[in-house]
């Protein structure tokens, strides 16, 4: 049976792309647990490019890089999902493993816009925390948070520390804080639409 799993990474950052990744195996999920697959978020980032390289031979892996022009001109829910439904066209799999999109109580819906989308009908399983719960998902979170980790690395050789791009991040608020007071124009790895953004934009402005 080919089992498929997805999962994303950077969905409330600041910058850098949003990164829905996918996994498909029709292997025992122990092995993909033996290789460390976990959630991403568990492991440190050396840790994560190890498990993705031991992941690699034990299944097949697609990736949907959203980029911040695409977020700031759209709707983020509706983006993710066309991903979802583009990789899961991809591997045509028996059963779809992802990690829920939104809170419980939207998961039935959000599955019926899914499945409304494509023209075979897979089995869906869609939970909280399904990163860590299914191996095949976490397989998915990881090549998701290696890829995301390495477009913000791209953009911090050539713009100094962002920090981890997320707005709570100290780094990432500072850099965004030096940058609007520059009043340059946003490099194209910043979410010009964030809230963030948009008040230290306005606060730049009328600032003397």
């Amino acid at each position: 049976m080919r089992i498929l799993g997805i999962d994303e990474a950077g969905r409330g950052c600041v910058l850098g792309p949003l990164v829905v990744a996918a996994f498909c195996t029709e292997r025992d999920e122990k092995e993909l647990r033996d290789a460390g697959a976990d959630d991403s978020k568990r492991l440190t980032a050396k840790k994560r490019d190890k498990v993705r390289a031991a992941l690699t031979p034990l299944g097949e892996h697609a990736m949907v890089a959203i980029t911040p022009a695409q977020i700031d001109g759209g709707n983020l829910n509706t983006l993710e999902e066309e991903a979802i439904v583009h990789l899961v066209r991809t591997f045509r799999p028996d059963e779809v493993r992802i990690d829920a999109l939104g809170p419980p109580a939207g998961i039935p819906r959000v599955i019926a816009r899914l499945q409304a989308e494509l023209d075979f009908t897979p089995t869906w399983v869609m939970e909280p925390k399904a990163d860590h719960t299914y191996p095949v998902v976490g397989a998915a979170s990881i090549f998701a948070k290696t890829t995301r980790d390495a477009a913000l690395q791209a953009a911090k050789d050539t713009h100094g520390d962002l920090g981890s791009g997320y707005p709570s991040d100290p780094k990432t608020r500072a850099w965004l804080t030096a940058w609007a007071k520059s009043r340059e124009p946003w490099p194209d790895f910043v979410r010009t639409r964030w809230e963030t953004v948009r008040t230290l934009s306005q606060e730049a402005l009328f600032s003397s």
